[in-house]
């Protein structure tokens, strides 16, 4: 299973709070700032976490910036170099997909221009929901605690055809089914473990955010 790589650039309040929670949910995350401070801070709560100031394609290739499957650009003090850094990402670097950080609403268009595939602004956006919507890819996303959540998920093609003891969620992914909505519908049916799961079926879940965010590459 390929693990989902991000990038943090810039750990001011906004980024810093992103990317620690990405790595509460399970995630490879590459935290950059320029202030070694404030790297070290945040050294051991993430992936990796290194101090540099971008200037140019080079040096994103040197920190491997191009390996990500996900890059958060959440610089907020120097807009000019966060157009660069973003520009770079899409047009240079082909990352998959692209967050930048807006202040006020020409930024956004700005961003949108050069093709930035997500633009936040920390006035609207927090960290933690920017995180959770891009770590936990589910049709649903409801915090009970800062770390457990319940959410739904599309039944995977694997799961088709079993009953939830079979798919032993809860031995090996640490995550428990608690329902189950049929296809095309809204009513929710609490389900046991000798349910079996068909088609179209939509799983309702709970467990750690980390845990959940695992589940979605099964």
């Amino acid at each position: 299973m390929k693990s989902v790589k991000f990038c943090v650039i810039g750990l001011g309040r906004f980024g810093y709070q992103t990317a620690i929670s990405l790595a509460q949910n399970g995630m490879e995350v590459l935290a950059i700032d320029e202030n070694q401070s404030t790297v070290e801070l945040i050294r051991n709560q993430v992936t990796q976490a290194v101090c540099y100031r971008i200037e140019d394609e080079n040096a994103l290739h040197a920190l491997g910036v191009d390996e990500m499957d996900t890059v958060i650009v959440a610089m907020g003090e120097n807009f000019a170099h966060a157009i660069v850094i973003t520009a770079l990402l899409k047009k240079r670097l082909k990352i998959p997909y692209v967050v930048a950080r807006a202040r006020n609403r020409v930024h956004e268009d700005i961003l949108k221009l050069i093709g930035a595939d997500k633009i936040v602004m920390p006035e609207r956006d927090s960290g933690v929901r920017l995180a959770n919507s891009l770590s936990l890819r589910f049709t649903d996303f409801v915090s009970i605690t800062e770390d457990f959540a319940i959410t739904q998920i599309m039944a995977p093609e694997a799961f088709v055809g079993k009953t939830v003891a079979e798919l032993q969620l809860r031995k090996s992914r640490s995550v428990s089914c608690l329902a189950v909505k049929k296809d095309k519908s809204e009513e929710l049916v609490l389900v046991g473990p000798e349910y079996i799961i068909v088609e179209g079926d939509t799983l309702v879940v709970c467990g750690a955010n980390k845990d959940l965010g695992q589940l979605r590459d099964w």
